[in-house]
């Protein structure tokens, strides 16, 4: 059944408008009587009934509500590097389809890709549009944020409270991601650094380490790509807390 993002909310009603309207109308050409599902970011979901369409808006009229246990238990954000091409995109497309919270993307020294002002924002748009057709796709309640592109000095400031870093760096051989994880209290937020093309410079490793009480971690022998890296450490760590498999 096909979801939509709610625009406003009722007490026996919901109302899509712009480009949810637009879907539902020329794309999917739904009418009176059709259902569907909407959700709003709050965790719950609603089944209803197309009642009207009018030219700004669509009235759905709800049948049922409910909340669906389909988030991640432990919240997990990605702070990734700026990377090339369109490997960002992927990265945030699949962090959604496996569970990630949110997503920031990061300056770093070793980064090809140069975000700054109006470029930087209206790539971070583009990033949220696809992060919430991913959480369409997927069935999810909630859409990831995409945060703005930040500095070093800047990411604290947008890191949950109480978190605990991870930086997966090829130059740790000790301290394995499942071992870390082991460790962990279960109630805690993880935050996933992970580099761009070439990896992070050693002094950005030692910042996190020293600013943001980052532990270094291994994701095993093998050199892996950035966006390789990012979905794997992501999925270890929903692994471990119960929420895949």
């Amino acid at each position: 059944m096909h979801r939509f993002k709610i625009t406003e909310m009722g007490n026996r009603a919901f109302w899509l408008r712009g480009k949810e309207r637009e879907h539902l109308v020329r794309v999917l050409r739904l009418g009176p009587g059709d259902r569907l599902i909407g959700f709003d970011n709050s965790g719950g979901e609603w089944l209803a009934e197309v009642a009207e369409i009018a030219e700004e808006s669509v009235t759905c009229v709800i049948v049922a509500e409910s909340r669906p246990d389909v988030e991640a238990h432990r919240e997990v954000v990605l702070a990734a590097g700026l990377t090339k091409g369109e490997k960002l995109e992927w990265v945030i497309q699949k962090g959604t389809e496996l569970g990630m919270r949110s997503f920031i993307p990061l300056r770093t020294k070793r980064s090809v890709l140069r975000l700054e002002g109006g470029k930087a924002r209206e790539r971070v748009e583009r990033w949220q549009k696809i992060a919430a057709e991913a959480a369409k796709q997927s069935g999810r309640v909630q859409e990831p944020r995409v945060r703005a592109v930040s500095d070093w000095a800047e990411l604290p400031e947008s890191l949950p409270r109480g978190c605990q870093c991870l930086i997966p760096y090829e130059a740790e051989r000790v301290r394995g991601l499942k071992s870390v994880l082991n460790t962990l209290e279960r109630g805690r937020s993880v935050v996933l650094l992970i580099g761009p093309e070439g990896g992070f410079d050693p002094a950005e490793v030692a910042w996190a380490e020293d600013h943001l009480q980052a532990i270094r971690v291994s994701l095993g022998p093998r050199i892996l790509r950035a966006e390789t890296a990012a979905l794997a450490a992501l999925t270890m760590v929903l692994a471990d807390s119960g929420d895949l498999g």
